[in-house]
């Protein structure tokens, strides 16, 4: 399973944005308890991030590291 990680658009009640993962053809959004299941598509304005720019997105709003490597299984 290979994994992408994106950042969302910058809003007011995101100012850093949202993190995102892509992986097996579904999109998930970081949400206070885990992982949640977006519907559609990748969203227009999200940026690609490197696993290091997502633990570093992590440490910044405070996010434990090992979310990163707990996305739902199919």
């Amino acid at each position: 399973m290979t994994t992408r990680y994106l950042r969302s658009e910058e809003t007011m009640a995101f100012p850093h944005g949202r993190l995102l993962a892509a992986t097996d053809g579904h999109m998930f959004v970081l949400a206070p308890d885990g992982w949640d299941l977006l519907g559609g598509t990748r969203p227009r304005r999200a940026s690609s991030l490197s696993r290091e720019e997502a633990e570093d997105w992590c440490e910044r709003e405070g996010w434990d590291l090992n979310l990163l490597d707990a996305l739902p299984a199919d």
